[in-house]
């Protein structure tokens, strides 16, 4: 049985297009990480140490149906699976850009409020 969602999707703002596709705590870092190359999914697991597999896996997953990565599967042994950024998938990284030098412009505030 697959989870469902409770609250269906709202189609009608931007905002949460967005929202449904970057929101999961790995997401953002995945797509970063694959946007300096071809990742095999041992190699993501390395670049986020504090991620389960099983969590990586789900997301990558959720990435590759909202057409942000392509999954290629070859048919050789051992199995070998790679992920690479779209064409879709690159036009997010100057978002995440964005967001992430916000985060490094506001980091000492931020880190009082988060570690109180």
């Amino acid at each position: 049985m697959t989870y469902q969602k409770k609250i269906p999707v709202s189609l009608d703002c931007g905002l949460h297009l967005f929202m449904e596709v970057v929101n999961g705590k790995w997401k953002a870092n995945l797509i970063w990480s694959v946007y300096s190359g071809i990742k095999r999914p041992g190699e993501l697991q390395r670049n986020m140490p504090k991620a389960s597999r099983r969590v990586l896996d789900t997301q990558l997953k959720q990435l590759v149906q909202h057409g942000i990565l392509s999954k290629t599967t070859y048919d050789e042994l051992p199995f070998k699976v790679e992920y690479e950024l779209t064409s879709l998938g690159a036009t997010l990284i100057p978002a995440i850009t964005c967001i992430a030098q916000w985060g490094e412009d506001h980091r000492l505030e931020l880190e009082k409020i988060i570690t109180a």
